[in-house]
């Protein structure tokens, strides 16, 4: 991983020349969740499948 500007250019280049800036937004602000979710999982701030369904159960219910 390089600096914020390296890591910018890079989505840059991935992207095609008319990509609006909404795209541009939207493709920086997937990588830095995804970048978050991996430094959480690293440092153990990661719950089991079997709590994750525990915590989600009100919200499947019918």
């Amino acid at each position: 991983m390089g600096t914020a500007k390296t890591e910018v250019l890079a989505i840059l280049d991935q992207l095609p020349d008319d990509a609006s800036l909404e795209d541009i937004q939207y493709r920086i602000y997937v990588r830095q969740k995804i970048e978050r979710g991996l430094r959480d999982a690293d440092e153990g701030r990661t719950v089991s499948h079997e709590e994750a369904k525990r915590r989600l159960q009100k919200w499947l219910q019918k």
